[in-house]
């Protein structure tokens, strides 16, 4: 099913702990640039500023491909229009695998062809269907899910997520009323089934090249399980899926159960990160916990703002601080000490190297000691104090 050689994808993941390695200090640049030349890779990008200039010209060129061949169909008029993006889809499918044949992964120039075959075959079947948005849904979803399969782009994974979730939602549009009511608990339901079957799939997997999808899928479906019971979700999509308007002093169904959900779940995502050591679980627990305080203020304003932020960094330095003081002596487990393979120090780094580019400062260099010394006399002759 993968489109690439094993062998260059198993030395790609190599090279990835090579240079973990490196930037902790278990090895040195110079056998990071040996184990480099040693074992060839694929054609990717790994800087995101270069790679976002290969994708901008390869939508160039695919727009480029489409023109010409739309220049030929255009006196075909409604019968081009109604195959075009099928036409399109095609290219972009051929695109990607030809450079796929070419050893490109994650260069820009494939990312390019994806997103574009996928945007197109989104609206063929669009045009087909006259606008049946399941349908669309569905076949993105599994055209998405091909891709990563295939070619293991990661961004893919996310397009198949949020089409899937798209099904869902319009899958439950189809039962009316009935089905909008239910549709938090049934994407409640959708998020917790599938966060397990990744983590199982993630725990079993043999082929080390699927992980980075799956646990962007994982993480995908933390958020979803988080914000399809949210209060402040569930209430206006309720007002806007429903079209009844949640009067003053009346709540909405199930309020409390909502209420509770909206600060339950986040910490036990804390809880369970920290248990687990899960960094990405960690990060998603604290934005969770952000944005369950601001559904509450967004109904209820207890205290001015200017005393609400006030309090809360007190209360975020008051937990920092003992925090810090109690983990900072820790050598293992959840501990203050710096990571040896994520620099905490890479931001004051980068600003010296900043602030050394724009001042035209240069690194001060220290010359070498000679090995003979001069003053004094002591070298068999006349010194500086005249001596012997």
């Amino acid at each position: 099913m993968i489109v690439y050689n094993k062998q260059l994808l198993d030395n790609e993941v190599l090279t990835d702990e090579a240079d973990a390695l490196c930037k902790g200090g278990f090895i040195s640049k110079e056998q990071k640039k040996f184990i480099e030349k040693e074992l060839p890779v694929l054609k990717s990008q790994k800087n995101i500023l270069v790679r976002i200039g290969f994708f901008l010209l390869g939508c160039l060129l695919f727009g480029s491909i489409c023109g010409a061949i739309s220049l030929f169909g255009l006196s075909a008029e409604n019968t081009f229009f109604k195959i075009c993006c099928y036409i399109f889809a095609v290219v972009g499918f051929a695109g990607v695998e030809l450079l796929a044949n070419q050893e490109y992964h994650n260069h820009g120039l494939d990312d390019a062809f994806i997103l574009n075959a996928l945007l197109c075959l989104g609206a063929a079947i669009g045009i087909t269907t006259e606008g049946y948005e399941m349908v669309i849904a569905f076949f993105v979803a599994v055209g998405a899910l091909f891709i990563f399969l295939r070619y293991l782009h990661v961004i893919s994974m996310l397009v198949f997520c949020l089409s899937a979730t798209a099904f869902l939602f319009f899958g439950m549009f189809e039962f009316g009323d009935i089905g909008k009511a239910i549709l938090p608990f049934t994407a409640m339901i959708f998020a917790g089934v599938f966060y397990f079957l990744t983590k199982k799939m993630m725990n079993r997997l043999n082929e080390r090249y699927y992980y980075n999808g799956l646990l962007l899928a994982n993480s995908f479906c933390l958020v979803l399980f988080y914000l399809s019971c949210n209060y402040l979700v569930v209430r206006e999509l309720s007002a806007e899926l429903l079209g009844t308007e949640v009067k003053h002093g009346i709540d909405i169904p199930f309020a409390l159960f909502f209420y509770a959900f909206t600060f339950i779940v986040p910490v036990l995502y804390l809880v369970q990160a920290l248990k687990t050591k899960d960094r990405l679980m960690l990060w998603i627990s604290f934005l969770a916990i952000g944005f369950s305080i601001y559904t509450i203020r967004f109904y209820h304003s207890v205290l001015p703002i200017e005393v609400a932020l006030t309090l809360g960094g007190i209360v975020l330095f008051g937990i920092a601080y003992f925090s810090i003081r109690n983990l900072k002596e820790k050598e293992s487990g959840l501990t203050f000490k710096p990571d040896r393979i994520n620099h905490s120090d890479s931001l004051l780094n980068a600003e010296a190297l900043v602030v050394a580019s724009t001042f035209g400062m240069k690194p001060e260099v220290k010359p070498q000691a000679s090995p003979m010394e001069f003053g004094g006399g002591g070298f068999s002759g006349g010194g500086s104090d005249g001596s012997f």
